[in-house]
């Protein structure tokens, strides 16, 4: 979504914030949202490591039912 933007239009949004939000009120709104963009990062995390969990527990439960692979020699 921001890939496209460059150092010009930072400025820009940046020259906008300033004057829509004053001095005194930027940096808290900046604040505000690097802690909601480490909240959001945080729960995506944790989404993507249980995904990666089932993914595992389905494997090595599908693993355990094959019977080539429950651990008998029939050699």
């Amino acid at each position: 979504m921001f890939q496209n933007i460059g150092i010009p239009g930072l400025v820009v949004i940046l020259i906008i914030a300033l004057v829509i939000f004053g001095p005194k009120k930027l940096p808290e709104i900046g604040r505000a949202f690097g802690r909601t963009l480490t909240e959001f990062k945080g729960a995506t995390n944790g989404l993507i490591s249980d995904e990666d969990k089932q993914e595992e527990k389905k494997h090595e439960l599908s693993t355990s039912a094959d019977p080539e692979t429950n651990g008998y020699d029939d050699a």
